[in-house]
């Protein structure tokens, strides 16, 4: 088998392990086919089937012996934790096992200096954590009281102890155990009891056939086309733009302008690889019944849940929230509901605290390399720049309720596009660079510029900006949304800027 793999690598130019991970994700597309042929009658066969399709995976195909083997030892932690831990403490202690696991992987691939290329446990590994802790929290929500739930709490919690063979389905669900998406388990059993399908908004256009809704296949094959047109840009054009050549001698002899504008061509390239893996990954999961959202207006059925990307508006984001929310959406998810609000004491609203705590989450979750660091610190300021400038600009430039859209507006958006995106890039470098002396050097040879927009932006705020332009907005009429009053915090206090699952 590895013989087909040498001879694909050598045709693209690509490694060994990266033609081996695209292979595993297109397989997926024909397996998730089967997966929701199983009957909801039969319930364990898919469990199985997550499970053996798993191990297809790790060893025979990816040559993870040793990687699968741990994460069976977290998943079989995690199970017997969570089922006989019954105090408040449990999630934390769960937590503290999973990534302390992960983490220690993070130190041997640091250590043995292995590069992108290579594909080894860390990149399921962490998908692994976020599903596991989850997990535990779904568990302890169980046990409370309802009325001291939140929404999500309420919709995710588990109140029947799953079989072991449920929670190593649910922990192998093929599809994402590579790269994501990460699932909760309430919404693993919803789709293989197929209820995911019975409570849906709207109404197809025509009788159904069966529980499972028409149009899957067409939305998951054009997930599957565009992947690997990502995938195409990616392997023609990386070898010339990658974020490593602001570190040649080529880049420092352009003049600033021109490096900077090559700069954002470079930033999308390398996101390119992220979009190819991402709707790959979507796709396959859509095949699988993972999902679906309900009907649109003319009775099509939407399949929107299992996005972890939302290209578009990363690519052309009105503003900076809009670009992180759209990013690595099940992190964001994650970081929210099992980091955010659960470091926050109840009865009180989230703080710097629960921010610099959820910040060291994201964080450890990641790595442990230099660059990680300079790209979470930097970005925090960046949303802190940006939550300041939605919070005194946007409400001046909001019109009033039923009229137009005015030319401020749409010069407002296009700002907020454009400064998005430098910002996105330059925060981004250091995340592919990895260490701290080729972080500040590509930093240094792009003028520090994204210094010079955040650290103004704060300081002119700071200044009195903020108390000036409050004051204009009480000469304002009252606008269509409430843009002026502050947000609270939601996941995007942690920029998930890096390439993460």
């Amino acid at each position: 088998m590895d013989a087909l793999f040498v001879s694909l690598a050598n045709i693209v130019g690509a490694s060994v392990d990266q033609i081996k991970l695209i292979s595993c994700l297109l397989i997926a597309y024909p397996l998730g086919s089967v997966f929701i042929r199983i009957p909801s009658s039969q319930p364990n066969l898919k469990h199985l089937f997550s499970v053996l399709v798993s191990f297809f995976f790790f060893i025979p195909v990816l040559k993870l012996q040793w990687g699968f083997i741990q994460l069976l030892l977290s998943i079989l932690g995690t199970y017997y934790i969570a089922a006989n831990v019954k105090g408040s403490n449990m999630p934390w202690i769960v937590f503290t096992f999973v990534m302390g696991h992960l983490t220690v992987n993070h130190v041997i691939r640091v250590i043995y200096g292995l590069s992108y290329e290579t594909f080894e446990v860390t990149g399921p590994q962490m998908v692994l954590t976020m599903k596991l802790t989850t997990f535990a929290w779904n568990v302890y929500d169980g046990r409370r009281p309802a009325e001291d739930l939140d929404k999500w709490q309420l919709q995710k919690r588990v109140t029947t102890y799953p079989t072991l063979l449920e929670f190593l389905g649910f922990s192998f669900y093929f599809p994402g155990i590579l790269v994501g998406p990460y699932l909760d388990y309430a919404s693993y059993t919803s789709l293989v009891n197929e209820t995911l399908f019975m409570f849906a908004e709207g109404k197809p256009s025509k009788p159904m056939r069966r529980v499972v809704p028409d149009g899957r296949k067409r939305v998951a094959y054009r997930k599957m086309l565009s992947g690997l047109v990502f995938l195409g840009l990616f392997v023609v054009l990386n070898p010339s733009f990658y974020f490593g050549i602001a570190i040649t001698p080529w880049f420092l002899e352009q003049s600033l302008v021109y490096r900077v504008a090559i700069f954002q061509l470079v930033g999308f390239i390398e996101r390119c690889k992220y979009y190819a893996i991402w709707t790959l990954t979507e796709g396959a999961s859509i095949l699988t019944g993972l999902g679906f959202t309900g009907y649109g207006p003319s009775g099509e059925s939407l399949w929107e849940g299992a996005a972890n990307v939302k290209v578009r508006d990363i690519e052309l984001p009105p503003n900076f929230k809009v670009l992180l929310d759209s990013w690595n959406i099940n992190t964001n998810i994650w970081l929210r509901e099992c980091i955010y609000k659960r470091v926050t004491p109840k009865g009180k609203k989230p703080g710097l605290r629960s921010t610099l705590l959820t910040f060291l989450t994201s964080a450890f979750w990641h790595g442990i390399a230099s660059g990680y660091y300079l790209t979470f610190i930097f970005g925090a300021f960046v949303t802190n720049a940006a939550r300041l400038c939605r919070a005194s600009f946007r409400p001046l430039v909001l019109p009033p309720p039923g009229a137009p859209i005015t030319v401020t507006k749409r010069v407002y958006d296009l700002l907020g596009t454009f400064l998005s995106i430098l910002l996105l890039n330059y925060a981004a470098a250091p995340f592919m660079l990895l260490n701290y002396t080729d972080s500040i050097e590509a930093w240094s040879r792009l003028g520090w510029y994204g210094f010079w927009i955040v650290g103004t932006t704060i300081v002119l705020f700071k200044a009195g900006g903020s108390k000036y332009l409050q004051g204009l907005h009480k000469q304002q009429p009252k606008v269509a949304v409430d843009a002026g009053k502050p947000q609270t915090p939601g996941p995007y206090v942690v920029p998930p800027l890096g390439v993460s699952c």
